[in-house]
């Protein structure tokens, strides 16, 4: 017969495993991750609900339609001043009826408010931080403000303080709007017709072989996600993306996935809401929609603690831009990031002879 204290023991060590199992369905946070302060929910969900009113997912289906001509709207997601707005002035000047430009910058920032085509395009913000539910949440508020605001907004284009322009404003509306051969991945012959684009798609990145995925989808707990949202459904990708109308509709409608990705995490260091929220739901709502690529070229070569590489000055030339362009799955990436606010000079030096000249 066994002794009690070595029945005891063996309880005990056959226990550990199922104790660390279990754990994080019971145990609070470690570092939990800046919760959506209800007031804020409560506001977001009625401005969401009232551009799904407005909105009509089938407006600018395509181009034959007698309808205004199709905006791009810049969306703006910024925690410190848009070092780079000159830049911006020279890329949309002469081009106004075409786009318009939403900055949604976060209030503990104290940022400066530029002139010129930013002037009066700050929408309503709250705090963001960095891997938090928050920046989905200040990524719909730019899209259903855009939505409610001009309903020719056609294309969403989700940009940081820290990103750049790689082409002319011609050359990127027309690769969006009117281009049939921009999308090298595009083989649906149906659609374009008579050369003319008919349907358009979303260029967000949409990816399900990375390394630390399944760390990523246990961050809450093992059996968080479920069951909406499997670990085979779960995806990846860049939070800068280019959406269409209808998608954009379908993320500001959404409420579903928002229940599970606005969940506090348990690791922090594999908590990136933002990277997650948006690949995953439209994915599932509707991944033929989507290119599954991004139009915003990053240099992860030598990621520090999740950052890509940040250019500076000695690095910005001809060639660098160039480079920054080269794509495989599309004519040409139409922006780039990240670089250091210092960047602005020689940009601007070569705005003209190298970055709009396509």
């Amino acid at each position: 017969m066994f002794s009690t204290p070595f029945v005891l023991t063996f309880s005990l060590l056959l226990s550990l495993p199922i104790l660390f199992l279990l754990a994080p369905r019971f145990l609070p946070p470690r570092h939990p991750s800046i919760p959506i302060p209800l007031p804020d929910e409560k506001h977001d969900m009625a401005l969401f609900d009232r551009a799904a009113s407005l909105s009509n997912p089938s407006t600018f289906s395509h181009l034959s339609d007698a309808k205004p001509k199709l905006k791009i709207a810049f969306l703006f997601l910024t925690n410190s001043d848009l070092h780079f707005a000159p830049l911006w002035h020279r890329f949309f000047h002469g081009h106004s009826g075409l786009y318009n430009v939403y900055v949604h910058a976060d209030p503990a920032a104290n940022v400066t408010r530029p002139k010129g085509v930013f002037e009066g395009r700050f929408i309503p913000a709250k705090r963001t931080y960095r891997a938090s539910p928050t920046l989905i949440s200040a990524t719909r508020r730019l899209l259903a403000t855009a939505l409610i605001d001009a309903p020719a907004n056609a294309f969403f284009a989700v940009l940081s303080q820290y990103c750049i322009p790689l082409h002319s404003f011609r050359y990127v509306y027309h690769s969006l709007v009117s281009s049939s051969s921009f999308d090298r991945t595009d083989t649906d012959p149906e659609s374009t017709v008579f050369g003319v684009r008919v349907k358009f798609k979303s260029f967000i990145e949409i990816l399900s072989m990375e390394r630390t995925l399944w760390r990523r989808y246990t961050a809450r707990g093992r059996f968080a996600m479920m069951p909406e949202i499997p670990f085979e459904k779960f995806r990846v990708g860049s939070q800068f993306f280019v959406l269409t109308r209808r998608h954009a509709l379908t993320v500001i409608k959404d409420r579903t996935l928002w229940r599970k990705f606005k969940l506090p995490c348990y690791r922090d260091d594999d908590c990136f809401p933002e990277e997650h929220y948006f690949p995953t739901l439209l994915s599932m709502a509707d991944p033929n929609g989507c290119t599954h690529y991004t139009l915003t070229r990053v240099n992860w070569t030598g990621t520090v603690n999740g950052h890509p590489h940040t250019y500076r000055p000695p690095e910005i030339s001809r060639e660098v831009i160039y480079r920054l362009r080269q794509s495989n799955l599309s004519e040409s990436y139409l922006f780039a990031r990240k670089f250091t606010p210092d960047c602005l000079r020689p940009l601007m030096s070569i705005a003209d002879s190298v970055i709009f000249r396509d």
